[in-house]
């Protein structure tokens, strides 16, 4: 029974919101961890994340028994009930948001807040089912980890912040575009206007491209700010090159899923290196530009 309740946190977003916690962290913290804020801030933001997963889940009951990858889920399957999903969610974010505004701080807490809010508010109960820029709105609440993790370490909000907010927000678009590619029949049968499914896929794989631009240009600002050092523009540009490179090569694929499934796989790898890059690519001292 507890791996009902594992898999209704949704597993995979969790590890990759754990993932950017740890890259913002890892760039504030310019080499100086403090292991048990780490700790915290990361517990506590995984939770937060659970417990958003977990509301979305009873929200998009109908849309789950639509679509091959969800109808299995146990909201759909009726093993756990909407009430107790809810009472669920609810210990799981008081867990969360107490940690990190009595152990972490209120910058952490604020931005958990945000996304929580978008994530279950404007796009969970509002923009998934109605607007193509769905998918805009869900960047604001993807883009919240490493923020969290980043203002854990400074308590302020500045230019690094504004950039890895950025970015992270421009990398959301690209990879989730292609996880609707890749699922394509999933979102057409549950009548939800992505714009893969609401435009085309020809003008999914052009603005795809113009998102990784985009996005390598908000990570590249990271060095020219002074944030990062040469090593981290090396590893940073040769993997938004090679997924620019796997975008274009599906102008000409064959077959679009198993092209967007590699071009999503991909941008799983990217996100994920250049999080953990910020380990050991810092520049220090890092400038201060405090915005609030």
């Amino acid at each position: 029974m507890w791996k009902k309740y594992l898999f209704l946190t949704k597993p995979g977003i969790l590890f990759g919101n754990f993932i950017t916690t740890l890259g913002g962290f890892f760039l504030a913290a310019q080499g100086s961890i403090d292991c048990l804020l780490l700790l915290l801030t990361l517990i506590g933001t995984t939770f937060v994340v659970a417990s958003g997963c977990v509301v979305n889940n009873v929200i998009d009951q109908d849309i789950d028994q639509k679509m091959q990858r969800t109808m299995n889920r146990a909201l759909v399957k009726k093993t756990i009930s909407p009430t107790v999903a809810m009472f669920y969610a609810l210990v799981l974010g008081v867990i969360g948001f107490s940690i990190l505004w009595f152990y972490v701080n209120a910058y952490a807490f604020l931005f958990a807040v945000i996304g929580f809010v978008v994530y279950v508010g404007f796009y969970s109960l509002w923009t998934k089912r109605t607007t193509i820029h769905q998918t805009v709105i869900g960047s604001i609440s993807g883009a919240s980890p490493p923020v969290i993790g980043y203002t854990a370490v400074t308590h302020q909000f500045d230019m690094a912040a504004l950039l890895i907010f950025v970015a992270y927000a421009l990398w959301q678009m690209p990879h989730s575009w292609a996880i609707a590619i890749y699922r394509f029949d999933d979102y057409k049968n549950a009548g939800v206007p992505i714009l893969p499914v609401a435009r085309s896929i020809l003008r999914t794989k052009i603005e795809s491209l113009i998102y990784v631009v985009l996005f390598t240009l908000a990570m590249n600002a990271l060095y020219f700010y002074g944030y990062t050092n040469i090593i981290f523009l090396v590893i940073c540009n040769l993997l938004c090159a090679y997924w620019f490179y796997i975008g274009v090569l599906g102008f000409k694929a064959e077959n679009d899923q198993l092209w967007a499934k590699r071009f999503f796989l991909f941008s799983v790898i990217l996100i994920t290196v250049i999080s953990l890059s910020f380990s050991f690519t810092f520049k220090s001292p890092a400038p201060m530009f405090p915005l609030f």
